[in-house]
């Protein structure tokens, strides 16, 4: 070894082979020691006040639209691409046969898009009045005291001034 490469490896500290063979062996049991469990939920033994703020429900449901005005927008969409597709394709079939106005391919695509039209809003009426049917439960053990609060904080004009005030 050149005088280069132990003077660059004289800062590391030398380690016995016993000393070595402990820290190797305590760097090996803390590698796979149990990890210790975290509790993912508590559940708090003691009783609601008579009367005061009432801890928080879980709302589970965070949709924001209903799964049957998305399944009508889909629907819609898909009914949309497929009449084009269908329009185009029987243009560019009429193209080829003799000179067709556009007056006889649009008579020719209209009785299909009315039955695709038709098919899309029975399943959309379908849907909505399966949708229809919705439960919600609340279930409260002890009195209970619901709030609620509403803030308005309007702002008009082209520079607008946010006041947040909570009149109550």
């Amino acid at each position: 070894m050149s005088e280069t490469e132990n003077a660059a490896t004289d800062w590391w500290p030398r380690m016995s082979d016993e000393a070595a063979n402990a820290e190797a062996r305590r760097i090996i049991d803390d590698a796979y020691r149990p990890v210790p469990q975290t509790p993912t939920h508590f559940r708090d033994p003691a009783a609601l006040p008579a009367y005061g703020p009432t801890p928080p429900v879980p709302q589970p449901d965070h949709r924001i639209v209903p799964a049957w005005a998305a399944g009508t927008a889909v629907a819609g969409i898909g009914t949309g691409a497929a009449f084009v597709g269908v329009g185009c394709g029987i243009w560019l079939a009429c193209q080829g046969f003799a000179a067709v106005t556009l007056t006889s391919v649009l008579f020719v695509t209209l009785p299909i898009a009315a039955v695709a039209a038709v098919a899309a809003a029975i399943g959309s009426a379908l849907r909505s009045l399966k949708a229809t049917h919705t439960e919600t439960h609340h279930h409260y053990s002890g009195p209970v005291r619901q709030e609620t609060n509403t803030i308005t904080a309007p702002a008009y004009g082209l520079i607008a001034r946010n006041r947040n005030e909570l009149n109550r």
